[in-house]
């Protein structure tokens, strides 16, 4: 991939990742807003502050999804499985 330019806060970057340049900019706009969301909502913290805090919170989203998904894939393994005892008691 091409390098792209993103704008985080006053700050730009060139930047070089695995993903077309639309979601760069897109992941560069959903971090702008986290640093945003948490700069409005206490002032005076630092920039080093500000995007310390919007990172533990983009991670504790992330988790939270990571968690979601195990607890959604085990509900349709165990769903999976009686399925199929369902169809071998049918079928025996």
């Amino acid at each position: 991939m091409e390098p792209v330019k993103i704008r985080i806060r006053e700050h730009e970057y060139i930047v070089r990742g695995g993903e077309n340049e639309g979601d760069v900019h897109r992941i560069a706009e959903y971090v702008n807003n986290k640093m945003e969301e948490i700069q409005g909502g206490t002032a005076g913290l630092s920039e080093k502050k500000t995007a310390i805090l919007a990172a533990l919170n983009i991670a504790g989203e992330y988790f939270q999804l990571l968690k979601e998904r195990d607890e959604l894939l085990d509900k349709i393994r165990r769903r999976t499985e009686s399925m199929i005892g369902n169809i071998d008691s049918a079928i025996g």
